[in-house]
């Protein structure tokens, strides 16, 4: 007897790969929802989370107590806070109109900022990569948990507006900016319609910090550079000098959804908004992909 037995050959060795592939192929098909569903219950399970929502949901409980606290007074405040005392529905315009600017672009700064950064400072991007899960299934998640964060909270702005504004004010027909009058279940869905605007508008800073996100492992870091670019957009956008470069602005069109309050409503804003947005979304992904393909997730 040799002391190197022969081993068998390739063709006498018993065939594992057909049938382990066989049992797992339905398991990598549904991978994609559940990794999916993973990102969405991670985003809404954590604590910071249902604390910016919270805020957000304070914005029009805070404006509907103050109008219902000065009516009668002579504020002086923007006549939109006074079509608030006239019907209650304005509330939830006005809180979307107020949050815009800020709550909510610092929000959703938070939430794509962390997306990549949050995994690599916790360590655990090494093994949702080996998994298997590919880098681009990986950023396409990641980027779908964040844009359901940004309906989510302007659809929480819409729904307690509407509660709120019920509760404290009287409800009626809605004069809209043409100067036609709808009942509410109409400006129901035109309030619907302006939460779908908003989360559109949000998607080019989902897609900016998403790519700040991959280029660093600090998720404070990328999510104050998506916040600061969020302000700065917006100061250039008020500097008449550059006025040449307003259109390419991502907040160019935030609150341009005065063509939803018409009637007969006109979608043109919403379609210039959707292209600029989408337009974002497809450079700074695929600049957040170029950078997070070679990211060394050992490091």
């Amino acid at each position: 007897m040799s002391l190197a037995e022969p081993t068998p050959s390739t063709a006498e060795r018993p065939s594992t790969t057909g049938s382990a592939d066989r049992g797992t192929a339905p398991a990598r098909r549904t991978r994609p929802f559940a990794l999916l569903g993973s990102e969405l219950a991670l985003v809404f399970r954590r604590r910071r989370t249902w604390a910016m929502l919270g805020a957000l949901a304070a914005v029009p409980i805070l404006i509907a107590v103050a109008v219902r606290l000065t009516t009668g007074a002579d504020s002086g405040g923007p006549a939109f806070l006074g079509d608030i005392t006239n019907n209650g529905l304005f509330v939830a315009f006005t809180a979307l109109t107020v949050s815009i600017p800020l709550f909510l672009p610092l929000t959703v700064g938070v939430v794509a900022g962390d997306t990549v950064a949050g995994e690599a400072s916790h360590g655990t991007l090494r093994y949702l990569l080996v998994a298997p899960t590919g880098r681009v299934r990986f950023i396409l998640v990641k980027t779908a948990g964040a844009i359901a964060f940004c309906l989510a909270a302007t659809l929480l702005v819409v729904l307690v507006g509407a509660a709120i504004g019920a509760v404290l004010f009287r409800i009626g027909p809605v004069t809209l900016l043409s100067g036609t009058q709808v009942d509410g279940w109409s400006y129901a869905a035109r309030a619907l319609l302006l939460a779908l605007y908003v989360t559109l508008s949000m998607l080019g800073l989902v897609a900016i910090g998403l790519f700040a996100s991959t280029l660093t492992n600090v998720p404070v870091g990328a999510m104050a550079a998506t916040v600061v670019l969020a302000g700065v957009s917006q100061v250039l956008d008020q500097l008449p000098q550059l006025d040449w470069l307003h259109p390419y602005l991502f907040s160019h069109l935030w609150l341009g959804f005065g063509d939803l309050l018409r009637d007969p409503i006109s979608f043109d804003s919403f379609g210039s908004n959707a292209l600029l947005q989408l337009g974002y979304l497809v450079v700074f992904g695929a600049l957040a992909y170029g950078r997070f393909a070679s990211k060394d997730i050992l490091s």
